[in-house]
């Protein structure tokens, strides 16, 4: 019966940290409804073609690849954060660090006097190092793509004024901004030396960049070279657009930084004290392991810790 009661901590205490990450991971309905209603405004194509692989991932799509490669590239999100994130490596070798990491929590906790049965919360623990460092860097990277909007649709609409076609601002920017935002316009300004449209390559720039500002310059620019326009004046008006909302956000991140840091407070308490509880008083806090009543408070702590972490989240998120 205490390895029914364990096993099901186990599996709860999982689950709690999936559908964590999961709430990270997966974007917000108001954004995905309005990524979706600029997609269908950009998407010049009949609803039931299918989109045809650029040109470029050819040769690493035609590999063949092992049960377990095909599983992990099937796993939502994986693959795409590890671009997105710009870690050079493939979901395979990512499992298998998370891996090492589960069975290294477990192999401390066998070789210490920390409980056995501690073992697979330690493991899990450590899984989410390497999970958070690609959470960090992809935002990291992100935040500073951001960032550099406003300069290259200045940069891009200067080039227009000059004279010079689209293609050439694109490598224009390519060649003057830094990466990251460099790397995605030479990228596009690289295929379309390869026969690919200019609209499929900012189509799937803003595929490749979850960047709201990007999908506005990816609609614009789609739109304009369908019904004509000035789109040097449209790229600087959404330039000062992009210039209000990045100061906006300043002001809300400052504001909220009171409640992050207490977030960050209260959901680092329980386990501190729980570890100190466990150097100062061992047979005390053994006790939520040994005694049933003790395995169920202990589920639960764990299952109300996820939730606050959810509803602090929900909390200081403001979409601007």
């Amino acid at each position: 019966m205490s390895s029914i009661i364990i096993i099901a901590a186990v599996g709860i205490f999982v689950a709690s940290i999936v559908a964590f990450a999961a709430s990270i991971v997966m974007p917000s309905e108001e954004t995905t409804a309005t990524e979706d209603r600029l997609s269908q405004l950009a998407n010049t194509k009949q609803a039931t073609d299918e989109k045809s692989p650029s040109l470029l991932l050819v040769d690493e799509m035609n590999r063949t690849a092992g049960f377990l490669e095909k599983l992990t590239n099937q796993v939502p999100a994986v693959h795409k954060y590890l671009e997105q994130a710009d870690i050079k490596m493939s979901p395979m070798q990512f499992a298998g660090i998370c891996a090492i990491t589960f069975l290294f929590g477990i192999v401390v906790c066998v070789v210490s006097p920390v409980p056995i049965l501690l073992g697979p919360f330690v493991g899990a623990a450590l899984v989410m190092l390497p999970i958070g460092y690609v959470l960090h860097k992809r935002k990291k990277r992100l935040a500073r793509f951001g960032q550099q909007i406003p300069e290259a649709l200045e940069l891009l609409g200067r080039s227009l004024r000059a004279g010079h076609s689209l293609q050439a601002g694109f490598g224009l920017v390519g060649e003057e901004m830094e990466p990251p935002l460099a790397v995605e316009f030479k990228r596009c300004f690289e295929e379309q030396k390869f026969g690919i449209p200019i609209d499929e390559s900012i189509e799937d720039m803003a595929e490749r960049v979850p960047n709201m500002d990007i999908r506005f310059f990816a609609t614009a620019v789609i739109l304009q070279r369908q019904t004509g326009g000035d789109l040097s004046e449209i790229l600087d008006k959404i330039g000062h657009l992009v210039r209000e909302r990045l100061q906006i956000l300043g002001q809300i991140q400052a504001l909220t930084g009171e409640g992050r840091m207490s977030g960050a407070v209260l959901l680092a308490l329980p386990p501190v004290l729980f570890l100190t509880m466990l150097k100062l008083n061992y047979e005390y806090v053994i006790m939520l392991f040994t005694d049933p009543m003790g395995r169920m408070m202990l589920g639960a702590a764990i299952v109300t810790q996820i939730i606050g972490a959810l509803v602090i989240k929900k909390i200081i998120t403001i979409k601007v």
